[in-house]
């Protein structure tokens, strides 16, 4: 009868030795077999096209605050590229929420109209004309029409960079003023 032992060795490798009997094994050199145990990765396949969504959405709020790009030198089939741009896609909203000057914002939309307000020639919330989107937001006039079509953080982060600009709150004389902000 055949009998199988298996001896561990510290380096994760098994030897197993193959004989007939415990004494034939002593009067012979017995046959040996390396195995090797090594840890099987699993390959997780990530798909391209979520990575793309969070890596747009980073660019897209990064554009609308005024801030560079965000790059990471990883495919965008890889688990690390996933990770980078769900966390950055994250923390990028969590910025632009947190608009400078939002309760001034808010106390010139109070008085100025809805977000959606379509009226002529004045559009949005904080009531932005045609050539005042045009000069603090060309990007978001091609692509998402005019103000009233923006979101409310959209609208107070074009109005931020107006005031960035040295505009302050100028652009709203009266409704500055209401709000004590002139």
């Amino acid at each position: 009868m055949d009998k199988k032992r298996v001896l561990l060795l510290p380096l994760a490798v098994a030897v197993v030795i193959v004989g007939a009997a415990a004494s034939h094994l002593s009067a012979g050199t017995p046959k040996l077999r390396a195995v090797s145990k090594a840890p099987r990765v699993a390959v997780r396949h990530v798909n391209p096209r979520l990575t793309r969504r969070f890596r747009a959405a980073t660019w897209r709020w990064q554009a609308v605050m005024g801030t560079p790009r965000s790059h990471i030198a990883a495919a965008l089939n890889t688990g690390r590229a996933l990770r980078f741009w769900s966390r950055h896609a994250r923390y990028v909203r969590r910025l632009a929420a947190r608009v400078p000057h939002k309760s001034a914002w808010l106390c010139i939309h109070r008085y100025e109209g809805s977000w959606s307000d379509s009226g002529d020639p004045y559009w949005g919330g904080l009531q932005m004309d045609r050539g005042f989107m045009r000069r603090y937001a060309p990007r978001l006039l091609f692509r998402r029409g005019l103000a009233n079509q923006w979101t409310p953080l959209e609208q107070m982060w074009v109005a931020e960079r107006a005031h960035r600009s040295g505009r302050g709150f100028y652009p709203w004389p009266n409704t500055a003023r209401y709000c004590g902000l002139l």
